[in-house]
């Protein structure tokens, strides 16, 4: 059988990197193993892994452009190895009904480098209204950007979610904690760090605990408490930048994250708990705000970018022999992809043909003048970082010796499952 494309070099399979030849079809790997035949060849050098998945961004499109668009926001996610992402429903005019939905999507496909899903706000009693073509809900029980604060979730709110089938990811900080422990402006890391403190995100936990959801998720947890109340059913989420950064550090408004850095050693902390795999995805929670806004610390909103730095600065840690590739391959790439129901994460025949090349010993530091979004002040600067050389989506290149390609042929997910079934 003859093949549209042979990429051959050094891949992540079964376990092992190994010397094979991939071939794709239709944006699809068809075969796997050696000597195989088809109309074009690829070599890739370095190390091999299938591209990653992120299911936690939030691109501000429609809305908010001035901060970030789908067109930056997807081509900062080639850019860092991302080839799917997943974008929040929080815009200045949330997401929560079918009309809205479809609004936002006619609005971003045109823009996408990458493929993409969209997220529809759960906001306390318009389970019927969500769109069948919402990869995933997403509920704050606490305050945040945009958000609609929801405090209880009825038995028949609850059964239409599910189903609906798709991951309902909290937002988890207890508004009523939130607001017992504010006291004020918070003038530096530390102060908000105590304004929105571990408490709020285990009450939250325990909120979720009792809740009769199919497929649930902690986003960016920042107590290691959490992992500890958490049932064995949640999906738990961690970020870099809460096993990377602290409250200690000097970062100012740029730190300015909801829920808060933590202290260093709580940060160390869940860097021990991801490095031994007890975190089930690492999302970058990509939250762009402009410069002006960040100008003040007390009045600056929360969020910082992240979506090109995540497998850059796993990667790096990598290859410095901290993180183990099983670990890495989980978390950003494989169980992603895997909880959102698409084809994607893994070198296996039916999958998307989806793969970034790096050279391990490649370290070099992350310089924010070079990334892709509308801001690009990142608390990441200076951060050791390895960049993927070239990176595949469905079989086409889109990164070439780290330069993007400018085309914009992302597809909405829904769409491709459509064209696999």
């Amino acid at each position: 059988m003859s093949h549209d494309l042979i990429i051959s070099g050094n891949f992540y399979f079964d376990g092992l990197f190994r010397s094979i030849e991939v071939a794709v079809t239709n944006g699809k790997i068809t075969a796997i193993g050696k000597d195989l035949r088809g109309k074009r060849r690829m070599e890739l050098a370095g190390a091999i892994l299938p591209a990653g998945t992120d299911v936690h961004v939030h691109f501000r499109d429609p809305g908010e452009t001035e901060k970030e668009d789908f067109s930056t926001g997807t081509a900062s996610a080639l850019s860092g190895g991302t080839t799917t992402i997943f974008d929040m429903p929080n815009n200045r005019i949330p997401v929560a009904d079918r009309e809205l939905f479809e609004e936002k999507l006619q609005s971003v496909r045109k823009k996408a480098f990458c493929d993409f899903g969209l997220y529809s706000l759960f906001t306390g009693n318009n389970a019927a209204d969500i769109d069948q073509r919402s990869s995933g809900v997403k509920v704050f029980l606490g305050g945040s950007t945009n958000s609609v604060v929801t405090q209880k979730m009825s038995g028949g709110q609850i059964d239409l979610l599910n189903s609906l089938g798709v991951p309902v990811i909290f937002h988890a900080e207890d508004e009523i904690c939130l607001k017992t422990h504010k006291l004020g402006q918070p003038e530096t890391l530390r102060d908000h760090n105590k304004f929105r403190p571990e408490k709020c995100e285990n009450i939250a936990v325990n909120t979720m605990n009792a809740l009769n959801l199919d497929k649930s998720m902690i986003a960016h947890i920042s107590s290691p408490k959490t992992l500890v109340l958490a049932e064995k059913r949640l999906i738990k989420e961690v970020t870099p930048h809460h096993i990377l950064l602290n409250d200690e550090m000097n970062l100012g408004p740029w730190g300015k994250v909801n829920p808060p850095l933590r202290s260093k050693n709580i940060m160390e902390e869940l860097m021990r708990f991801y490095l031994s795999g007890k975190f089930d995805l690492i999302s970058s929670d990509h939250a762009p705000h402009t410069e002006y806004e960040k100008g003040e610390f007390q009045s600056a909103p929360s969020g910082i970018i992240g979506v090109e730095t995540r497998i850059p600065l796993l990667l790096a840690l990598f290859g410095k022999k901290f993180l183990n590739v099983d670990t890495l391959v989980k978390t950003a790439i494989s169980f992603p992809a895997e909880i959102m129901g698409i084809k994607k994460g893994k070198v296996s025949i039916g999958y998307f043909a989806d793969f970034i090349n790096f050279d391990p010993s490649d370290i070099t530091k992350i310089d924010e003048t070079r990334l892709h979004s509308k801001l690009r002040v990142t608390p990441f600067n200076g951060f050791d970082a390895i960049f993927p050389k070239n990176v595949i989506m469905r079989g086409e290149s889109v990164v070439e010796d780290g330069e993007l390609i400018d085309d914009h042929v992302g597809e909405h997910v829904k769409e491709l499952e459509a064209v696999d079934h």
